[in-house]
């Protein structure tokens, strides 16, 4: 069984079939992701940022870095998959990562500007590829799977829907409490 609040808009399922509508459709929700967490974060307070959208989760604020410096990784996985033979990419550990003081402890102003800019050129980047550029694939060792670069837009596309649910659930935590 699925664990509701770790994933409230459920797990990430491909598509039997990934066509040129789905992948515009992606790209529309990696262009408004930057403004979609802004919105949501802009006006909270410090104790705000640090509401959990449940227990032993990550705060608002290590949400906000975790999406910069995923989708940094995303970003550069992309170029890589572009560039080279169906490339190992190095996988991280997200967790360790959060509790470092640059996703605990700072402004989440930087990681916000760092998305925006992000978005732009992945956006940008992945515009402009063609039908061949998008079955081009990279190997996630952790998987133990090749993924094509239309399937990472949608792994991303998700991965902004999940995250921003996570902290719309924080904050309905907060307000039924």
């Amino acid at each position: 069984m699925m664990d509701q609040d770790k994933y409230p808009i459920g797990l990430f399922k491909k598509p039997k079939s990934i066509n040129a509508k789905l992948i515009k459709s992606w790209i529309a929700d990696l262009t408004d992701f930057p403004s979609q967490i802004a919105t949501l974060t802009q006006s909270l307070t410090t104790e705000q940022l640090r509401y959990q959208y449940r227990d032993g989760g990550w705060t608002i604020a290590q949400i906000v870095h975790h999406c910069g410096d995923s989708h940094t990784n995303s970003y550069i996985r992309f170029k890589l998959a572009l560039t080279e033979d169906n490339p190992k990419i190095k996988p991280y550990e997200e967790s360790l990562w959060a509790e470092l003081f640059d996703s605990s402890d700072t402004d989440i102003l930087l990681s916000l500007q760092l998305i925006t800019a992000l978005h732009a050129k992945l956006v940008a980047l992945l515009s402009g590829l063609s039908s061949d550029d998008m079955e081009r694939s990279f190997v996630h060792p952790e998987h133990h799977q090749t993924i094509s670069i239309k399937e990472n837009i949608g792994i991303y596309a998700w991965h902004c829907r999940h995250h921003l649910a996570h902290i719309k659930r924080a904050l309905e935590i907060k307000i039924i409490e």
